[in-house]
Formats: C-alpha cells, sequence, structure tokens
C-alpha cells in the first residue's frame, strides 16, 4: 500500500521518544510535514535532529500540551494541522487504594483533557477544509483495567468516549477520529515499569517474559509491541485509504485470549 501524505502537517503529541518518535518519523516517510513536541527543548532539538538525518520534513514545537497556556503557545507556532495525533500520555504503577486525588487529576489532566482541548483547537479548521485525522493513542488498558494502575486504565477508557463522541461531532465532514488500542510496547520507559513488577535482577528477555506471563498474560503474541507496529497503524488511520473509519478502537494490542473486544 503506498501511502503518500504529501501536503499533510500532522503534529504528534509526546514525540521525543518512544512510541511518539516512531509514529512521526512514520508519517514523515509517507510525506507529511511533522511538527514533534514536548517540553524539553532539548529533547525536542534532538528528537527533530534525528528525523532530518533521514530526510524528514520535520521541526519542534516545545510546549506542554497539557496546559491551557501550552496548547496557547502551540496554536501560535502551528495554527493549523491536518492529521493531530493525541499520542501523549503518563503512566505508573500505584497500589490501587493508595492513589490520592492529585493523582486522578494529573492523570486525568494529562492523558484526557489534553488530548480534548487540541481535538477542541484543532477540529474547526479541519471541518472547514474538508479533510482531517485526529487520532487518540489508547491502549488495552482501557478495556482490561491493570489492578496495579487504576488511574491510567481509566483515563484511556476516556480517551476511548472522548474519540467516539468527537467523531459523532464531526460526521459527515470529511474529517475522521479514531482510536489506536496499542498494548504493552517495548520502550524506554516500559522497561522501567516492568522492572518495578518483576525481579530487577533479570535480564531483559527474561524479563519481559515473566511481565507478559505474571501481568499480561491475554496477549497472544506473548511479547512487548515495537512501537514502529502501533505507528503503521497510525500512518494508515491518516492516510485516504482510511477515509471509511471514524469513531472507531483500532486494536495493536497483541491479540486477546478469549477477547471481549470486537
Amino acid at each position: 500500500m503506498n501511502i503518500d501524505l504529501t501536503g499533510r502537517t500532522a503534529l504528534v503529541t509526546g514525540s521525543t521518544q518512544g512510541i511518539g518518535l516512531a509514529i512521526a518519523a512514520g508519517l514523515a516517510r509517507s510525506g507529511a510535514r511533522v511538527a514533534v513536541n514536548g517540553r524539553t527543548a532539548d529533547r525536542v532539538e534532538s528528537a527533530v535532529a534525528e528525523l532530518r538525518l533521514t530526510g524528514a520534513d520535520a521541526h519542534g514545537v516545545t510546549a506542554d500540551v497539557a496546559t491551557a497556556e501550552g496548547v496557547d503557545r502551540l496554536l501560535n507556532e502551528l495554527p493549523a494541522v491536518d492529521i493531530l495525533v493525541n499520542n501523549l500520555g503518563i503512566f505508573g504503577a500505584v497500589p490501587a487504594r493508595e492513589i490520592t486525588d492529585a493523582q486522578w487529576r494529573t492523570y486525568f489532566e494529562v492523558n484526557v483533557l489534553a488530548a480534548a482541548r487540541l481535538i477542541r483547537t484543532y477540529l474547526p479548521g479541519m471541518i472547514d477544509r474538508g479533510w482531517g485525522r485526529a487520532l487518540q493513542i489508547a491502549s488495552d488498558s482501557a478495556i482490561v483495567i491493570p489492578e496495579e494502575m487504576i488511574h491510567y486504565g481509566v483515563s484511556k477508557t476516556a480517551l476511548l468516549a472522548l474519540s467516539r463522541g468527537f467523531a459523532k461531532d464531526a460526521a459527515g465532514t470529511g474529517v475522521t477520529v479514531n482510536s489506536v488500542i496499542a498494548g504493552p510496547t517495548h520502550t524506554a520507559g516500559v522497561e522501567d515499569f516492568v522492572y518495578q513488577l518483576v525481579d530487577p535482577a533479570l535480564p531483559w528477555d527474561q524479563a519481559q517474559r515473566e511481565f507478559m506471563r505474571a501481568h499480561r498474560p491475554q496477549s497472544l503474541i506473548q511479547r512487548l509491541i515495537e512501537p514502529e507496529e502501533i505507528a503503521n497503524m497510525v500512518v494508515y488511520l491518516s492516510s485516504p485509504f482510511a477515509s471509511a473509519t471514524t469513531g472507531g478502537a483500532l486494536r495493536v494490542d497483541g491479540g486477546y485470549v478469549d477477547s471481549i473486544l470486537p
């Protein structure tokens, strides 16, 4: 499938590393002009430089999009986008009864409200132009809520509802709104998370297998997903080939044993 996004501008939040950086690279390979976003100028500049080494049309926007002020700054530098990928998210393991009110608020503000604010900001322009894509990177934790991070799971469930609602708002406009349900993915942050839950003395390959066995036994592929595998789905959903897919939650989760998902 030859996906050509030439002439399209894409914004990927939280894209200085991991899944976000892989998505930015995938969109750039398909011809999109990509805006890399993060809170720290040095990391944004480093990610942009890495992408440009591959010939990508990439530039950076340093802004904390989990705040209204950060989105205002982003809008000043990037007044319009054709493809919005809400990838920004935080996660961490906390015993269920120890999650504080402050942690609940932080997870909602970063994982949900930031996405809602950015869709609200860029959707009108997409509708006016008659074309656009708004994509939220959700998680299998939205459906199979992990007991060690209920606050994260709830925030990702909210993203599914957010996408479905805005898809209805954009009905018939040429703009699609979807979620990608990502399974446990191999990033530096996830390596740290895995070692919170399994013996830190284990070699990585063994630690990964033990984590999947003990904490994600529903996976059919029985391994962590690579960021590029998430990016492939995002690039497809960003393309004209996905024009009839909206309001959906597309799975890149490794499959499920006795799945409760469609």
